[in-house]
Order: C-alpha cells, then structure tokens, then sequence
C-alpha cells in the first residue's frame, strides 16, 4: 500500500510511470532521487499548460528529493518535433536569449530556485564540439524514425528534417549528464523521455524512470494549451485577466483543471460557483489571496452586476481628442490598426458603458473616462 503522499506524486494528474514497480520500490525505501524536468524557451512566457509538469516537480521536491531544471536553451534552437505536423522554423541565439529572459522567474512561482539545481543544456554542447557526432552514433535513424510524429509525416508525404531526428538524443543526454533518477514530461513527450533511458543505459548508467503528465487542453476546450494557437492562460497575465480566462474555459474541463493546476479537488456541482472557485485558488497561487479574492469580486461585479470593477489600469493621455481608432492603439488596447477596427465594428468597445461602433468617431476626453474593450479589459483614461 503507497503512502499517502507517494500516492499523491505517482496517481494525481499522471498518466503513466514507467517502470512503475520500480519507483514504487525506492520511493518505499525512502531513497532521495534526482527528478528532471526540461523545458525549451521557444517562446517569450510560460503559460498554466507548464505549471502542470512543473507542479509535478514541485511535489517532488516537498517530499525532500532533488528538483533539477533543464533550461534548453541549445535544444530550443532545433525545435521539439513532439506534436508537429510539419517542420518547425529553427530559432536563433538571440531569439533563445530573449524568450528566456523571464523562465526561472516564471518558473520560480512552482518550484523553489533556491532548493532546485538548475542548468542549461548549451553548457555540455559548448564544451564538447564533437558531441553530436558522438550521439547520433548511439542510435540508428530507423529507431529516430519511429516516433508517430514522423510516421504520420511519412505518410502525408511531409518533409522531416535531419534537425528533428537530432533532437531526440539531445533531450536524452541532458538526462545522462544531470544523472537523473526520474523525468517527468507531458505525455507527447515520451518518445524523448524513452530515449534518455536509451542513452543512460548506453553510457553506462542506471536508466531513469519516467513520469507522463496529462495534457492540458486550452480555453478553447480543444487544442493542448499553446500561445501559437492563443488558448493559452500566461503566468504572468494580470489577475483579472487570468481570472476571466479561466471562467471561460468550457464546462468538462472543471474537473481537469482542479485536479492539474490545485490541490483542491471539485465539490461544488454547480459549473459556475465551480470556476469561481477554480479562479480564485489559481489566481491566489500566483498573485496572491488578496488578488485572488479582488479578482473574483470584480468578475462578479462585472459579468453578474453589469458593473464595472472598483480598480483597473489607469493609462494617462497625450492629447484630450482622438479618433476611436487612435485611441485603442494609443493605450494599448488593440495589437494592430486592422484588429482595433474590427473590434470597434463589431460592437466590442464601449466609452462610459456607451458603444461606440465608427473607428472615425472623434473622442475627447475632459477629465477622465472608463475604456471597456471587450469582454474583460477596462481602462482608465486621463485627461
């Protein structure tokens, strides 16, 4: 019988251990293991879809085992085939540099830095010129070639490049030189965990047990949570944001989401007293009790009231007169002239709880008014 807390690391939110008797054995046994996590910086943020992996190590690492952190700052610059219908354009250096400028920050919400060790695959890469050469003459090409990714690529007559075949051994070896006892990765990770057990064994080393985390689809109920297809919910979006992104995520993912993203489980039958709830908790774990509970009362005020909420982002003006248009770009409101526009047009901003659907329309502003684009962004604007 597993205690209660290694029941906790090895049953909530995971899909499959392997090998399962194994690390219900040492984990009996009280031995302190080495779990793994890598994450490429292929874009700017990380969103609550990484939490969930990332919430796997963190209860590692409460249970006094050793949190490691791969930051693949070498293996982002090839792109993880995992999932992909079609090749995926290369990164640069600087592209890398500058999507990971926030990662540990952002990750430091899960995990404790402080406890954790933390590397970046670059540095065994760098050190050794020679390496690749030497890794992809520990596997053979038909076994790269295995992975479904590639077989439904095969089979549409997709182009594979020789990058991706790479990449497999790249995420493996990190495995080989941090000498991981367990790696935990989303379960379309697997044929890359598979293949760091691969390469441990073929330089001599214990093979790693693997821990398969559930996937989490996005607000659109659907899709893995991605910002390339704009599901996603960003650690860093302000409370209210994050708050109404949850709310709309659909009904049959309540569950999902308490069990992968909180501690808590569901109780509350009702689907929407349910995401209330689901909301707070998750802002609360990022922002803080107090921004969670604001959060909520806002929503409610907002979406149950008609109101609008009692605090929001002030945004000073450079002139008292725009066109409707200008406006929304000049506060940042819209990302470009042709969204703003149709935003405009279809009803979705309002000045004052006034729509305004011309993006010619003059507004001047004499002191102060409230900006609504949308369902959930308010502005205060200042003359």
């Amino acid at each position: 019988m597993l205690e209660a807390h290694n029941k906790k690391l090895l049953e909530r939110g995971v899909e499959e251990v392997i090998v399962k008797e194994h690390l219900e054995g040492v984990l009996k046994n009280g031995k302190k293991l080495r779990v793994k996590f890598g994450i490429d910086p292929t874009a700017p943020d990380l969103h609550l879809g990484h939490t969930v992996p990332l919430r796997k190590l963190r209860q590692f690492q409460d249970a006094g085992h050793t949190a490691i952190l791969i930051i693949g700052d070498f293996t982002a610059m090839i792109g993880d085939p995992s999932g992909r219908s079609d090749v995926r354009k290369p990164l640069t250096i600087k592209e890398v540099k500058q999507n990971m400028k926030k990662y540990l920050k952002q990750a430091g919400r899960v995990i404790n830095l402080r406890k954790a060790e933390i590397h970046y695959n670059s540095k065994w890469y760098a050190q050794n010129p020679n390496l690749i050469l030497e890794l992809e003459g520990k596997e053979s090409i038909q076994r790269l070639l295995e992975r479904d990714d590639f077989q439904k690529r095969l089979k549409a007559q997709k182009e594979i490049s020789l990058l991706e075949t790479v990449y497999p051994l790249l995420q493996g070896y990190d495995s080989v030189m941090v000498k991981a006892d367990v790696e935990i990765g989303g379960t379309d990770q697997k044929f890359n965990l598979l293949m760091g057990r691969r390469l441990q064994r073929a330089y001599g080393l214990p093979e790693q047990d693997i821990l398969t985390t559930s996937l989490l689809e996005g607000t659109d109920g659907v899709k893995k949570m991605s910002k390339s297809v704009g599901n996603y919910i960003g650690l860093d979006a302000e409370p209210a944001d994050m708050f109404g992104k949850i709310m709309s995520v659909p009904d049959n993912l309540i569950d999902k989401y308490y069990t992968l993203l909180t501690d808590e489980d569901r109780k509350i039958n009702d689907p929407k007293e349910a995401k209330l709830k689901l909301a707070r908790i998750i802002v609360s774990q990022y922002h803080g009790e107090k921004a969670g509970n604001e959060a909520q009362e806002n929503f409610i005020n907002v979406f149950s009231k008609h109101g609008a909420p009692s605090e929001m982002p002030r945004h000073k003006l450079r002139a008292n007169s725009y066109k409707l248009i200008d406006l929304l770009l000049e506060v940042d409101a819209a990302p470009s002239r042709s969204e703003a526009r149709r935003l405009i047009e279809q009803g979705g901003v309002q000045i004052n709880e006034e729509k305004k659907t011309n993006p010619e329309e003059m507004i001047t502003i004499t002191k102060e008014a409230v900006l609504k684009v949308g369902k959930r962004k308010f502005l205060r604007l200042l003359a």
